[in-house]
């Protein structure tokens, strides 16, 4: 069993006892359920810089990477830098996140917010939108096209964006459907964490342009995001390069600021 299986086995455990304590109605009645979304593909496409900044403690392949700083204060430091919206872990076990971080950034910022996590099940996709997130992540790896299909039609019954997670042809083009906003390009192999940019190079020209591209992971400098741009994509998503450091917030306004000149 890779790590990646292990990490499905475990959520899903994780939502059968999710769901004795907590039923969808009860989510589906609080607060932030009648917000309205931000569209995070509407930001990328009409952004200059394209960032996505993620909030992300630690992960299987690094360890722990910050474990310090607020997600309030990192959130606003994102926004502030001039992100277009901010991903947040959830998944507790592996990457040290919780819907708490998602809703205490909710309470911090109003800009776009993607609940990254491993979903499985429409109790996720509810759960997201009661927790303040705008946008979900699907991954091709873990979904089938039916599956996907079903989650991201009941994401955009709620208002919310789509971001479809790929890491291969094959996964690509199983997933195309109208239902989705953005294709994401993960340069991580979710099954051995290596990473290479060279998945963002040759899936580039697969994807329809009727969708927002996306390269995540990986990204650490400025002359990768323009070689990215010239092949189509208008997302980025970094997340240990900011978060590495001891004001993720600053370094992200460093970084963009170093994309304008």
């Amino acid at each position: 069993m890779d790590i990646l299986e292990k990490i499905i086995t475990d959520k899903k455990r994780e939502l059968q006892l999710k769901k004795t304590v907590i039923p969808l109605m009860q989510l589906e009645n609080s607060y932030l359920f009648q917000r309205k979304p931000l569209s995070l593909s509407k930001r990328l496409r009409n952004s200059e810089s394209g960032i996505i900044a993620e909030h992300k403690r630690r992960s299987p392949s690094k360890s722990v990477i910050n474990q310090n700083s607020s997600v309030q204060d990192i959130a606003i430091g994102y926004m502030n830098a001039g992100a277009c919206g901010m991903s947040v872990l959830t998944d507790a076990k592996y990457f040290g996140g919780s819907l708490d971080d998602l809703l205490l950034a909710r309470a911090a910022v109003d800009f776009p917010l993607l609940r990254k996590e491993f979903i499985v099940d429409e109790y996720q996709v509810i759960e997201a939108r009661a927790y303040g997130a705008d946008t979900i992540l699907l991954i091709g790896a873990i979904l089938t096209r039916k599956q996907i299909k079903l989650l991201s039609e009941l994401a955009k019954s709620l208002g919310m964006d789509v971001l479809l997670e790929v890491h291969n042809e094959e996964e690509l083009v199983n997933s195309l459907m109208p239902s989705l906003d953005m294709l994401g390009v993960n340069n991580r192999n979710l099954k051995t964490f290596e990473v290479s940019l060279e998945t963002s190079v040759s899936l580039s020209q697969h994807i329809p342009q009727e969708f927002v591209k996306v390269s995540e992971s990986g990204i650490s400098s400025v002359s990768a995001i323009k070689m990215l741009r010239e092949l189509g994509y208008q997302g980025f998503l970094v997340g240990e390069n900011f978060m590495k450091t001891e004001n993720p917030g600053e370094s992200a306004r460093e970084f963009i600021n170093q994309m304008a000149r």
